[in-house]
């Protein structure tokens, strides 16, 4: 049995409690903040002394980006200055490949001749199936990875995924791949990968905004993932907006009085401007209503992040990851 590396059996139940995997996978429709949302629940479950690993598959350097570094190398490597041991790591699909020929088949030296040849991005880019078992098995292998004594090398991986539109393929790609090979390394090792996926070590949650087709789309995604016995987690509401003027009956009078015991001009042109300004909040919040609770028809627990007014920095990583760390 594995075990816990560096966490007292109290910060060890509390995290537990809210996140009980090992393996996060966030995914979202794009432009939802799964990046910044994936980087904040490695922060959070880094909480207590842990050591976590947060992972990108995409190609992307969002996490390069996201916190104002060079891009990422094939390489777990600590994120500078952040207050928690939090490693990034950019899985390459053509360094996984080659790791996996030299791991399964002591293919290091002609692995390499095979890289200079161009066989191995031609093998990756033709075979995309072949790609996403390659990102799919480092990522397991970083998640069970443990020492002589069985203590894990890291208390949880967060896995920064492909968006909603594909996550079901790419999550279900190891298990079509045991199916088809009959036997040897490719076989065992996507049967231990599908495994992991569908064991409760495995979590993934889904980032939305209270709009229409982010969640539109993770209501199909959720769908897809029940069908494919992959279990989920939390559905997690990113950049929600306060409730202003939620139930107030506005009035060009009150507009015209509140303006007046403010100082500030009433002219029938400034209170008309400001009058549709606050009924079109109104119809969005009344439309962000109807979508909260068509994400809680889909019983699984939310969680709501509020939208951070000065973007996106590590400060706000922090201050998402103590909401995330919160939540019951």
């Amino acid at each position: 049995m594995l075990n816990d590396s560096n966490a007292g059996p109290a910060t060890r139940s509390a995290h537990d409690a809210a996140w009980p995997a090992r393996l996060h996978v966030v995914t979202g429709k794009g432009g939802t903040g799964k990046t910044t949302v994936a980087a904040a629940l490695a922060f959070a479950l880094a909480a207590g002394g842990h050591r976590t690993l947060l992972v990108e598959v995409e190609g992307r350097q969002g996490l390069a980006q996201l916190f104002e570094l060079e891009p990422l190398p094939y390489a777990e490597r600590r994120l500078p200055d952040a207050g928690a041991d939090v490693r990034l790591l950019a899985v390459d699909a053509e360094e996984a490949l080659l790791e996996y020929l030299e791991m399964f088949y002591r293919m290091g030296r002609a692995g390499r001749a095979l890289r200079k040849l161009g066989a191995i991005d031609f093998a990756t880019t033709i075979a995309p199936g072949l790609r996403d078992v390659l990102l799919t098995g480092k990522v397991k292998e970083a998640t069970t990875r443990a020492d002589d004594a069985g203590r894990r090398t890291y208390r949880a991986v967060v896995l920064d995924a492909p968006p909603t539109g594909r996550i079901g393929r790419f999550l279900n790609v190891t298990a079509e791949a045991a199916r088809l090979a009959k036997l040897g390394p490719i076989k065992t090792q996507s049967e231990s990968v599908a495994a992991l996926l569908r064991s409760p070590m495995t979590s993934v949650h889904l980032v939305t905004l209270l709009e229409e087709m982010p969640v539109q789309e993770t209501t199909d995604a959720i769908a897809e993932l029940s069908a494919l016995n992959i279990p989920i987690g939390r559905i997690i509401v990113n950049c929600a907006h306060p409730p202003l003027l939620a139930d107030a009956k506005v009035t060009q009078a009150e507009l015209k009085r509140g303006l007046a015991a403010a100082g500030l001009p009433g002219d029938r042109r400034t209170v008309t401007t400001l009058l549709a300004e606050a009924r079109d909040h109104q119809a969005r919040h009344a439309l962000e209503q109807q979508l909260r609770t068509e994400l809680e028809a889909l019983h699984r627990p939310m969680v709501e992040l509020p939208l951070l007014p000065d973007g996106i920095d590590l400060a706000g990583v922090r201050h998402l990851a103590g909401l995330l760390r919160a939540a019951a």
